[in-house]
């Protein structure tokens, strides 16, 4: 008897999944808050040097704020106040020559800089000087946070398949919350950005482990519902952040704002089941019973408790061993690792072709996602539409994937994404009405094949190896978010080469997703050899 055989006689959609997809969704919340903190901590609010020491009680002194700034920054070329550069000397002849023109020589900031407080009361750039010469410590705050991400998802991907789901569950519940606050009261730019890489680090167990369980407890027919909702808590959290960011204007205050859901979380774990797939699989075949039973008693199926007998499991337990772990009869306990993914040919197949789709994929969303300046909007009404483009890509996502399939769900996603990209690197950005539209649609897209590839790559791989399978996953997508904010760094060489890049990266992700299997309709792998002999 196959697992689905056993769902489907206890309901593998019924009050006891959607109990777990519901504290699952409260425990996601937090997460996209803190992946796109960064487009509000560290936000670069106007500033210019700061001229108060040149204050010497003659001339300088009687001159008011604005005669000050005309004689002593130069103006740029769209009529503001340079943000890097001051005069050597003030420039006095400027108050009568209005055209703003002079060779004088100018230097770097000499004593700081001063900020618009009008939009943040204070950022991490405003508490650091994290700009001009330092512009690079600033965006590689979110690269920090996202290689935390990258190593954390490895490390609970491989804990999570050896000690169980709801455990690690739990640990990163916690350690998150712990860090994630710790980060708040830093006193240095070091002692936050270490402190963020911890965060990220334990956060991530959260989207790999609760993804999981989500998928391990629901049957064929709804595991695209499962994923999608899953996905939605994304959407939901990404929507109410921009309306927390909007009243919570202090980078120390936003970052507990959007940590303390946790304790509800952490609340809400003591219901959560270990998945029944990894005890069975794991030889605890009592408690995969007792679980087993619950779920029949929560779904109603109180008839069906007399099948779920110890027998019952241990044969699934035998069909979820690999045969070779299995001598004269006796099992072979056996621990799976990250190594098992590049054992045998198929397995490698799978894990390349996967490793790159997410890459490419996560590089795409975030890409896109980090950008919500030079639009010519508010920064909060960017980031609330870009979340709100969400709702229906993703609700769409949920017919495709009945409809076409996995597989071309997501390379239609992926092109169409770089589509809009493509677009973009053409239209005038005087038209920032039309570049903020074309973004919004491209976000939307990315956004579809996110959720798609989530649900995708749980389907693909086997039981025994499925958390260290999405565990290398999400180090690869983390790898991309982490790279992200470099990449809008090219802005620099070239306006729009961010925008080829990730135009790039996009088609190179559909390309390869191309190459993958479809899994729609079909039942979980449950060994590495089904794998080998699916091919």
């Amino acid at each position: 008897m196959k697992f689905e055989n056993v769902l489907a006689d206890i309901n593998g959609f019924g009050r006891f999944q959607i109990m777990i997809i519901v504290i699952s969704f409260i425990g996601r919340f937090t997460l996209p808050c803190h992946f796109m903190l960064n487009n509000f901590i560290a936000a670069v609010p106007s500033h210019h040097c700061d001229i108060s020491s040149l204050d010497d009680g003659g001339i300088f002194m009687n001159l008011s704020q604005t005669e000050r700034l005309l004689v002593t920054i130069p103006v740029q070329q769209d009529g503001t106040p340079s943000s890097c550069q001051m005069f050597q000397e003030p420039q006095y002849h400027l108050l009568v020559n209005t055209s703003h023109i002079t060779d004088a020589h100018t230097v770097p900031c000499q004593n700081g800089w001063v900020y618009d407080n009008t939009t943040f009361k204070s950022t991490l750039t405003s508490e650091w000087d994290l700009v001009c010469d330092r512009r690079g410590k600033n965006k590689a705050t979110a690269t920090i946070f996202f290689v935390g991400v990258m190593f954390g998802a490895m490390a609970f991907g491989s804990l999570s398949d050896r000690y169980g789901r709801r455990i690690m569950l739990l640990v990163s519940y916690v350690s998150g919350m712990v860090f994630a606050v710790a980060s708040a009261f830093s006193t240095s730019y070091v002692m936050f950005t270490v402190l963020r890489f911890l965060t990220g680090f334990c956060i991530t167990g959260i989207v790999i482990v609760s993804a999981v369980l989500s998928v391990e407890w629901v049957d064929i027919e709804h595991r695209k519902i499962a994923g999608v909702i899953d996905s939605l808590s994304w959407t939901f959290g990404n929507i109410v952040f921009s309306l927390i960011a909007y009243f919570v204007n202090d980078w120390r205050r936003l970052i507990i704002s959007v940590t303390l859901p946790l304790i509800l979380a952490i609340f809400t774990w003591r219901w959560m089941p270990e998945s029944a797939r990894w005890l069975i699989a794991n030889g605890k075949l009592e408690q995969a019973q007792m679980y087993l039973k619950k779920c029949a008693n929560m779904n109603r199926r109180e008839e069906s408790i007399h099948t779920l007998k110890i027998e019952v499991c241990k044969l699934q337990m035998m069909k979820s061993r690999e045969p070779s772990r299995i001598h004269y009869g006796v099992i072979i306990d056996q621990t799976y690792s990250y190594l098992d993914l590049i054992r045998t040919p198929e397995m490698r197949k799978l894990a390349l072709r996967t490793g790159i789709s997410w890459f490419c994929v996560a590089t795409t969303f975030y890409g896109i996602s980090f950008k919500i300046t030079g639009f010519g909007l508010n920064i909060y009404l960017t980031q609330f539409t870009y979340a709100l483009i969400e709702l229906p890509a993703k609700l769409a996502v949920l017919c495709l994937l009945e409809k076409i399939g996995r597989r071309r769900t997501m390379v239609g996603t992926l092109l169409l994404a770089a589509i809009c990209l493509g677009i973009n690197i053409v239209i005038p950005k005087e038209m920032s009405v039309a570049t903020t539209v074309v973004a919004i649609i491209g976000k939307g897209f990315s956004s579809a094949s996110f959720t798609t590839l989530v649900l995708y790559s749980s389907e693909l791989y086997p039981t025994v190896v499925r958390q260290n399978g999405m565990g290398y996953n999400s180090f690869m997508a983390r790898f991309g978010v982490a790279m992200a904010p470099m990449i809008l760094l090219l802005d620099g060489v070239w306006t729009e080469l961010p925008q080829v890049v990730l135009c790039f990266v996009a088609v190179l992700g559909g390309i390869v997703a191309r190459t993958l299997s479809e899994t729609r309709n079909r039942c979980l792998p449950e060994t590495i050899e089904d794998i080998e002999q699916k091919q």
